[in-house]
């Protein structure tokens, strides 16, 4: 069997669609997946190199911090580079957000209240404009205007919608309206809240993300819950799984929850038991190698099935395009619900990987 065809939970909000590089974003564009570049940005190899292993991963917008002027000045080699949009990351200094949008960004992302008065605003949004890109505003619930806090008492889902308001007045007073907003805080319930009260304000498409969400494992759970949430709802024109560890897995991250929402298709997809008392196979060692490999081949729109013993491994391995089924130190390979091969336990992984390549490789031929 294919990978099932999931229809959304609710529609998409609608929303003005804007351009990131070649990147549609919002409308009824497919969401794109984000991340953000962890190297020092005057490091120019190092950051290129790391962009080409997140559109390796699924990355299709890439922000890039500009903190300080020699970042600024190698800017514009990280964009000639790139496979992918990149968004220039500026925060204080206004003419930061000049040199990169002259050196190649797809997007400033700004808070137009940290970079000055109106007079700042009004340059940023005229390079803007002249370049054809959008901004970003990006609202934090970590970095709220003092007046904000001082009014709603600390960072309510309230005080950040009416940051993003400000700033979005702040933009629109210069005739400027290519814009996307971000509402992140480093937790679930604020986040949420933030979004569906910005949603039914204004028609900007949203990027959503759970911020400063912690390391891998809890920053998973919370990402997807959060994210999860409110794309459920219709809710998001792209996303960015924050974790403090390999932005890589950000991206993966970021196109299993899309898909597992029926909100993106391709990649593989990919079952396997939680394992128990009846397994005699070792079975999260043969899960992750598995795993590993397919990701290596990468056959898109393929569902495999990784089962540890008799019970329900042979009707999940039978129901995958490729499955397996585990034995008594043994393992039955499945093909289309046929059985295909009986191998020892030691072997399971390298026949499963071989049978998979066999499998992409007559769909190439077919193509």
């Amino acid at each position: 069997m294919s990978e099932l065809e999931l229809k959304p939970l609710s529609p998409r909000r609608k929303s003005r669609q804007i351009m990131v590089g070649n990147v549609p974003v919002g409308g009824d564009a497919p969401i794109p997946v984000q991340s953000m570049t962890k190297t020092d940005t005057r490091d120019v190899d190092a950051t290129v190199k790391q962009i080409y292993d997140y559109a390796a991963a699924g990355c299709e917008i890439v922000r890039v911090s500009v903190p300080t002027t020699r970042a600024g000045e190698v800017f514009h080699e990280i964009c000639a580079r790139s496979p992918i949009p990149v968004v220039a990351d500026i925060h204080f200094d206004f003419r930061l957000a000049l040199v990169a949008a002259d050196g190649g960004a797809a997007c400033l992302r700004i808070n137009p209240g940290n970079i000055g008065g109106q007079d700042r605003v009004k340059a940023v949004v005229d390079k803007a404009g002249e370049k054809g890109i959008p901004i970003r505003i990006g609202v934090n619930g970590g970095s709220l205007e003092k007046e904000l806090l001082e009014k709603f008492g600390h960072a309510t889902p309230e005080a950040m919608v009416a940051s993003a308001l400000h700033h979005l007045e702040l933009l629109e007073k210069e005739g400027f309206y290519n814009t996307k907003v971000s509402l992140k805080a480093s937790d679930v319930i604020r986040t949420v809240q933030a979004y569906r009260l910005l949603a039914k304000q204004v028609d900007y498409p949203l990027h959503l993300g759970i911020t400063e969400a912690g390391t891998p494992w809890g920053a998973t759970i919370r990402s997807s819950i959060g994210m999860g949430v409110l794309l459920a709802e219709g809710i998001g024109d792209t996303i960015r799984v924050s974790l403090t560890g390999e932005g890589t897995e950000e991206c993966r991250v970021g196109h299993e929850m899309l898909r597992a929402l029926g909100l993106r298709s391709g990649g593989f997809h990919m079952v396997s038991c939680p394992s128990c008392g009846r397994v005699q196979i070792d079975l999260k060692r043969v899960a992750q190698e598995i795993e590993d490999g397919l990701k290596e081949i990468n056959h898109e729109h393929i569902t495999y099935a990784v089962m540890g013993c008799v019970v329900n491994g042979p009707g999940e391995a039978r129901e995958a395009d490729l499955g397996v089924a585990g034995g008594a130190g043994e393992g039955r390979i499945y093909r289309k619900g046929e059985l295909i091969r009986k191998v020892a336990e030691s072997d399971i992984v390298s026949a499963f990987l071989e049978e998979a390549r066999k499998l992409k490789a007559e769909h190439a031929s077919k193509a």
